[in-house]
């Protein structure tokens, strides 16, 4: 299968996921997050427009929940769900699922049952959501459908003081814009505790009295933070591209500026054995400093429209999916080697149209992860804190800095602290890459020692994020097992990756196609 994956042009957090509170903040500890006096309606399943899910034979439909659940009462909002029924008489419950972000709809991954090894896939209801604001539920979050539109974006690197104040304005603009938006209602409701809420009351529409949750990068999150509210709710956990819950959010992004500059080595590398075609250097370091070159090129003056935020935002796909390589090798080669950047403008403009709602993802990631903790508001501490870091790790940081500055001057409060990740006792089976950009195997190697009896599975040496389910068998066998049985694979003793798998191979050096590839697989948000 060809897993699809949400590459938003500004894919650096994994969505997002990435914020962390103050040392001086306590930590959340939220006892509830769904009033049990909130009966939903149920869902009226009918028709999907999607392909993907009318192939996979799902059904869709509307769940209403509470704007605010501390007041069950009062104005609701509507869901966009999915659900791929089990086939057969074997009947093991519901599937939630989320695949990333904050802002990824969510709605596709109903279909992912499919792709579990031995048809067990087959024996849940696999149920998708667009979380709120997000996708087709409503209200829809909106704040500026140009905010990435191709030509409006200086370059990341604030080398001078006009593009440094170029930022800062676009920034604050875009927090106020979203204060001033049709669905501004939405912004103080936005936090994974309240996403928690939502599935909660899923779950007693769906009259299921235990859950099980298939996560991908933020949504191994929303599993952390529901298996923290409701662990008597859950049932199995598969977690992939492991969220650390220590670094909600500001710190989280920090570290995928570390995390991107290894991950992208190995596209350094990739396309250094595919020199021959590719004409972008003989050795992963004439590789990196081809693409260096060509950034500096169209710093100077755009190609095609493509200018260096738009041609980092493009490469920075090959630090979270090695099946990316060709796409983005080769748009990278016909610029250094062409002077054209046709193939870079198509990829960046499939993955960020200016259309109504065009900045919706953008827009619900912002929400989420500018409410989830406390942001810094000192600018100059965050200009500081990006210079220090750019300095050893130049790939990403400005460019995930300018992503999440919105932050700084959002209109809605935050949290006092992130929720503290509880321990949890039961059976989790959770799958990291050893060089994930989005999601740090540090990550999974945290949430392993708090979930007590969890088992981690390395992709060793790979770079790919949330990966599984793409035919390596050696996870996806295990993940089969995991959810027909209920057994984990042995948990060894100490601080270590229980099983050790061969990581997600790219494909073939040389030059690739037209960029279809990077269009039809949709699932990197900032992680994702």
């Amino acid at each position: 299968m060809s897993t699809r994956i949400l590459v938003a042009a500004a894919s650096f957090a994994l969505g997002a996921t990435l914020l962390v509170a103050p040392a001086t903040a306590a930590p959340t500890t939220v006892a509830s997050s769904a009033p049990a006096q909130y009966k939903a309606a149920p869902i009226d399943w009918g028709k999907c427009k999607d392909d993907f899910l009318i192939d996979s034979g799902a059904r869709c439909g509307m769940l209403t929940v509470p704007l605010d659940h501390a007041d069950p009462t009062g104005p609701t909002i509507k869901l966009a769900v999915s659900r791929v029924k089990h086939k057969g008489q074997k009947y093991r419950g519901v599937m939630f699922t989320n695949p990333g972000g904050p802002g990824g709809s969510g709605t596709f991954v109903a279909g992912y049952g499919q792709f579990v090894p031995k048809d067990v896939g087959k024996t849940y209801d696999w149920i998708g959501v667009d979380p709120r604001g997000v996708g087709d539920s409503r209200p829809a979050l909106s704040c500026d459908k140009r905010i990435l539109k191709i030509g409006t974006r200086p370059p990341y690197d604030p080398t001078t003081g006009g593009i440094l104040a170029r930022w800062i304005g676009k920034s604050e603009d875009y927090a106020r814009d979203c204060g001033d938006s049709a669905a501004a209602r939405l912004l103080p409701h936005m936090k994974t505790t309240d996403i928690v809420a939502d599935f909660e009351v899923l779950r007693e529409t769906l009259n299921a009295e235990k859950v099980s949750f298939y996560g991908f990068s933020y949504g191994t999150y929303i599993a952390q933070v529901y298996a923290t509210l409701h662990p008597e709710r859950l049932d199995k956990l598969v977690l992939d591209g492991v969220v650390d819950p220590r670094g909600i959010w500001y710190e989280s992004n920090r570290n995928q500026n570390v995390a991107f500059e290894k991950s992208i080595k190995g596209f350094y590398r990739w396309a250094a054995r595919g020199n021959r075609d590719l004409r972008l250097g003989r050795t992963a370091a004439a590789v990196e400093k081809t693409y260096y070159r060509v950034l500096r090129k169209v710093t100077r003056n755009r190609i095609n429209g493509v200018g260096a935020a738009e041609l980092t935002d493009v490469v920075l796909g090959a630090g979270y999916a090695a099946f990316l390589y060709p796409e983005i090798a080769s748009a990278l080669s016909e610029i250094a080697n062409k002077g054209t950047a046709k193939q870079a403008r198509m990829l960046y403009v499939s993955q960020n149209p200016v259309e109504p709602r065009g900045d919706n993802g953008y827009a619900a990631y912002l929400a989420t992860i500018c409410t989830d903790a406390p942001w810094p508001t000192d600018l100059n501490q965050i200009l500081a804190d990006n210079a220090a870091q750019h300095e050893q790790y130049p790939f990403i940081t400005w460019g995930n800095g300018w992503f999440n500055a919105p932050c700084r001057t959002w209109p809605a409060p935050a949290a006092p602290a992130a929720v503290e990740v509880a321990p949890y006792a039961g059976s989790v089976l959770l799958i990291n890459e050893t060089f994930d950009g989005a999601t740090p195997i540090e990550g999974a190697r945290e949430v392993r020692r708090r979930f007590t009896s969890a088992v981690l599975i390395e992709g060793v040496k790979g770079t790919t994020h949330s990966g599984s389910l793409s035919g390596v068998g050696c996870v996806d066998n295990k993940i089969a097992k995991y959810l027909a049985t209920g057994k984990l694979p042995t948990r060894k003793s100490g601080d270590v990756s229980d099983v050790r798998c061969p990581r997600i191979p790219a494909p073939p050096t040389g030059l690739a196609g037209d960029g279809h590839d990077f269009e039809a697989n949709p699932r990197i948000t900032p992680l994702g």
